[in-house]
């Protein structure tokens, strides 16, 4: 199974970010579509970056007191650069690896060096379980026939 599979279950829309938006909008806009990332692309729709919530709570510790006057400052400056990316072609264990490994949770899918997608940790288990499932009821299936 690939990424791809999972991107035509759960669709490629993706909410992005510009370089540029002031980091109290991207907050705005994790908390409004209830995300835990925001890919950061440029004019050209290439992945330039993540921002995630992990980027805003390190961001925010290391400010201290001085947190509030980070608002303005733009996303492109506080985002993980050159983000871990998947293509639809890499398989979903692989994917699954790479996350844990890492430590991440948000892949951004790309082509061509343009965001496709994005899937995060709780979508790849969530096929995963999906698949187990299935194939344990095709087992139950197969011996109830015999």
């Amino acid at each position: 199974m690939t990424i791809a599979a999972i991107l035509a279950q759960k669709g490629t829309d993706v909410v992005s970010i510009p370089t540029d938006l002031p980091l109290s909008r991207a907050i705005a806009m994790l908390a409004q579509h209830r995300i835990g990332a925001l890919p950061v692309v440029g004019n050209d729709g290439a992945v330039r970056g993540i921002f995630s919530e992990r980027d805003m709570v390190r961001l925010l510790a290391d400010a201290g007191d001085a947190a509030s006057a980070l608002l303005s400052t733009p996303v492109g400056s506080v985002m993980t650069a050159e983000p871990l990316t998947a293509t639809r072609d890499d398989s979903i264990l692989a994917a699954l690896s790479l996350m844990t490994h890492r430590r991440i949770r948000h892949l951004p899918v790309v082509e061509d060096s343009r965001l496709v997608g994005i899937v995060s940790i709780g979508d790849l288990v969530k096929h995963r379980i999906d698949r187990i499932e299935a194939d344990a009821a095709a087992m139950r299936d197969y011996i109830q026939q015999a």
